[in-house]
């Protein structure tokens, strides 16, 4: 092991050892090779699960990139959606109130002008009757301008896919992109095996645990000074989960709302598998002679827009030129770095502390920033 990837290997040994994150599964693959991977501490710390390569973590944001953009990506080299035309050309319904202007490169990149997030679940209890919700949401700011990360763009981007494809949304990327790859563990709403469109069906001991219940997002809705602000009473709604959450999507809106398949959050994944999706982008959408999608197309998707943002990518600062990912709120990260044919898959568990009202998880930001220079030998 190169001394680059022995310090990515002890910062995260460090940050479990000082009790800073329960656990977490470290993966680094070049050129198609895995050069490390390991599993740190705990999946689950109230029964002192052992955290295992194998585990399965929900992604939260993640989603955003391995499967809606990677959705659009496969949608856009196909003829079937255009990132220039507005999203009304394909939600025709989608319109008023300066919403028939959005595009969906608007909603890729954040600049649709919508609010970054509401509790949708106050309004909706199916997919349709949170569609219907976000038709009424008025926008905060011009369309097309400024970036400001949304949640919203993101739920309608994963109903655009399902209205071009005529699929759900998880229904599409298991046929496109997780079956053609072989991915038996990346999928969404793993635990309830009657409405998962794949084979997969782990059992308990699989998945890395989250929150008890959802003390953040209660905090959200209901402290006036913690950023967020919703019209309304509060109490109005009272389906707060109280229980450890495993195998079951951490994010309210994706849970309550919209059952579990959103456009913003609700896949679940392995480390290992996260570097197979990582590494068809670094190969110009092909793996084993099989092409799910062009180099142009990813090209494209991967290009900066400003502000460190392309077309559902982030770029992040903190890699090399060219790099682009993701993070999660849960605590996950997934790296790509064309000059290097690296792969990066950090993943953690930073909410599975105790069973109080604490909302206060632990910023792995800086550990991801760590581990991404360690590895990609950055000063």
């Amino acid at each position: 092991m190169d001394s680059g990837l022995a310090s990515a290997d002890s910062m995260v040994d460090a940050w479990v050892e000082e009790g800073r994150i329960p656990g977490a599964v470290l993966l680094v693959v070049r050129n198609g090779e895995a050069f490390l991977h390991e599993a740190y501490g705990l999946a689950s710390v109230d029964d002192s699960l052992p955290m295992s390569k194998s585990t399965v973590f929900d992604l939260a944001s993640v989603t955003k990139v391995m499967a809606t953009t990677y959705a659009l990506m496969v949608l856009s080299d196909q003829g079937r959606i255009d990132v220039q035309a507005s999203v009304a050309t394909y939600l025709p319904d989608f319109t008023g109130g300066g919403r028939e202007r959005i595009t969906i490169r608007d909603l890729l990149t954040h600049r649709s002008g919508l609010p970054q997030w509401l509790p949708t679940y106050y309004h909706a209890t199916d997919r349709e009757e949170a569609y219907a919700y976000l038709r009424t949401v008025p926008l905060m700011r011009p369309v097309g301008q400024e970036r400001h990360y949304s949640d919203l763009g993101f739920m309608l981007l994963g109903r655009v896919v399902e209205e071009v494809s005529g699929q759900s949304l998880d229904a599409f990327v298991h046929t496109e992109i997780y079956g053609p790859l072989g991915l038996r563990k990346t999928g969404f709403r793993p635990v309830m095996s009657s409405t998962s469109t794949s084979d997969w069906a782990p059992s308990e001991s699989e998945y890395a645990r989250t929150s008890h219940g959802n003390p953040f997002e209660r905090r959200m809705v209901h402290d006036p000074d913690f950023g967020y602000r919703i019209d309304g009473d509060p109490d109005a709604w009272s389906g707060w989960r109280s229980e450890w959450l495993e195998g079951e999507v951490n994010d309210g809106n994706a849970y309550h709302a919209f059952r579990g398949v959103a456009g913003h959050a609700g896949l679940f994944s392995t480390a290992d598998e996260l570097g197979v999706l990582l590494q068809v982008m670094l190969d110009g959408g092909e793996r084993d002679g099989r092409r799910l999608v062009s180099p142009e197309t990813i090209a494209a998707f991967v290009r900066p827009t400003g502000d460190r943002q392309a077309l559902g990518w982030q770029l992040p600062g903190y890699g090399p030129g060219g790099s682009f990912g993701h993070t999660g709120f849960t605590g996950t990260l997934v790296l790509g770095v064309p000059d290097q044919n690296l792969a990066l898959v950090l993943l953690t568990n930073r909410q599975n502390f105790g069973v109080n009202e604490d909302t206060q998880y632990p910023d792995v930001g800086p550990l991801q920033r760590a581990v991404t220079e360690a590895v990609t030998g950055i000063d």
